[in-house]
């Protein structure tokens, strides 16, 4: 698989998001480790997670555990997986979502992600979302404090617009490495943070990039163009769309989430599918349903 940059590490351009294999609507635990080890096999070395992705009030932390039971049971070079985790996000158990960005909580939660990850250090600790009960600039000032501290390598925020990318980049002193955004062929509002990154080299990681759980199964009958992208080349459109979202900057490393092997060993695919210059601008210029 083709290479791209997160900071200080190079991971597959394909990445595998893990939140289907924890929230409602999950698998058997089998059949989540087996999916994890189909896309390590393949070559995806970035696995994203977070603390909040779980289903019922007392498990949090219920994904990063099954990422770490996988890992430990895989026979590759785990040295070369980067794990990004996420603080910051809390579901109570209701179905719900609720915020929490006061420093002092999230040194806590990096912590206790560190302690269900393993290791000497989390590889990428990003801010979940915005928590509009605190200054942005004190959030992120923990994760700041959590590098110094060595309990991440390196950090990342996620859900942010252009004004709170530059904030960060400002609070963590140049050491911003990734922005984690919703982007997708039906999600494309974006596009200023994908674009923003690119200029600054930061990496952007576009979450649902198949625009979610419960649509990326529809995503040809949504879009045309991309069904007929796919069908000249003989492929689906899920991968069509991950080639597209590979070819709009070399910063981008999508992180499709996944619950079945087959659905990640399709997707890792898109790194050799290769679109024309003529592909890409239909398929960004595509009319929205």
């Amino acid at each position: 698989m083709q290479q791209r940059t997160i900071g200080t590490r190079k991971v597959g351009a394909i990445g595998l998001g893990g939140m289907p294999m924890s929230i409602e609507g999950r698998p058997d635990e089998d059949r989540s480790i087996r999916t994890i080890h189909a896309a390590l096999d393949a070559g995806v070395t970035l696995i994203d997670t977070a603390d909040a992705y779980h289903r019922d009030a007392g498990e949090v932390g219920h994904n990063e555990a099954l990422i770490a039971k996988a890992l430990s049971s895989w026979q590759g070079d785990r040295s070369e997986v980067l794990v990004a985790t996420k603080g910051g996000h809390l579901r109570p158990g209701d179905g719900s979502w609720t915020l929490n960005g006061r420093p002092d909580y999230l040194k806590e939660a990096a912590k206790a992600s560190l302690q269900r990850l393993g290791g000497d250090a989390i590889g990428l600790y990003q801010f979940h979302r915005p928590d509009p009960d605190v200054p942005y600039a004190e959030s992120v000032g923990a994760l700041a404090d959590l590098l110094d501290e060595g309990v991440i390598e390196m950090a990342g925020i996620s859900n942010a617009n252009p004004d709170q990318i530059r904030e960060a980049q400002e609070v963590l002193g140049g050491r911003l490495v990734s922005v984690q955004n919703q982007f997708s062929p039906a999600f494309r509002s974006s596009r200023p943070e994908l674009d923003l990154c690119a200029e600054l080299g930061i990496a952007f990681l576009p979450w649902s990039p198949l625009g979610g759980i419960s649509k990326a199964g529809d995503l040809g009958r949504r879009h045309d163009a991309f069904a007929e992208v796919a069908e000249a080349h003989d492929v689906s459109p899920q991968r069509v769309a991950l080639a597209w979202e590979l070819a709009l900057a070399p910063v981008v490393v999508p992180i499709p989430g996944a619950s079945r092997p087959e659905s990640i060993t399709d997707s890792v695919q898109a790194d050799t599918l290769e679109l024309s210059a003529d592909e890409v601008e239909r398929l960004s210029a595509e009319t929205l349903d």
